[in-house]
């Protein structure tokens, strides 16, 4: 038993060094933004709701999916039913998909300059509030939207450890 603390303690030290829960984005993704109209209560649940509808539709379309390429037809053969099931939320938008200008953003622990990202940016009204935004390819955030919290397991390493020597 007195062999095994150092063990763990050298493996917690590694991990603990080399194990960071970022999730780096890399160049050649496809972003996905909704900016709401403004911060009222109801332009941040109208935005969320356009999020949920355009997220499922593209969870759906994106599920197959294994190349940018592959990404990028998806979304302009899709950019009419788009376009379309915005509109029934809200007037005067703007959907736009290619590059599009993105603040500094932190994700997760990392820090995503600002710049022009290849993306689909749905602005409702004027576009002066908050926004959400995420990875759709690779689909980050599609995953993200599936995780099924219900069916996890959770098991405590160490005491998983300490089974096998008892």
């Amino acid at each position: 038993m007195k062999k095994i603390i150092p063990i763990l303690f050298l493996f917690f030290l590694i991990y603990g060094l080399t194990n960071k829960d970022e999730i780096l984005i890399p160049d050649y993704a496809i972003r996905f933004r909704v900016i709401a109209n403004s911060n009222t209560l109801e332009d941040q649940a109208i935005k969320y709701q356009v999020k949920d509808k355009i997220e499922s539709e593209l969870n759906s379309l994106m599920k197959n999916v294994k190349t940018k390429d592959e990404a990028n037809k998806v979304i302009e053969e899709n950019m009419k039913w788009i376009r379309s099931q915005v509109d029934h939320f809200t007037e005067k938008n703007n959907v736009s998909f290619g590059k599009n200008y993105f603040p500094e953003k932190e994700y997760k622990g990392v820090v995503y300059p600002s710049g022009e990202y290849d993306s689909l940016v749905i602005t409702l009204g004027k576009g002066q509030g908050e926004n959400w935004w995420c990875v759709m390819f690779p689909p980050l955030c599609l995953l993200e939207a599936k995780d099924d919290v219900e069916n996890v397991e959770y098991k405590v390493f160490i005491q998983e450890v300490l089974k096998k020597y008892e």
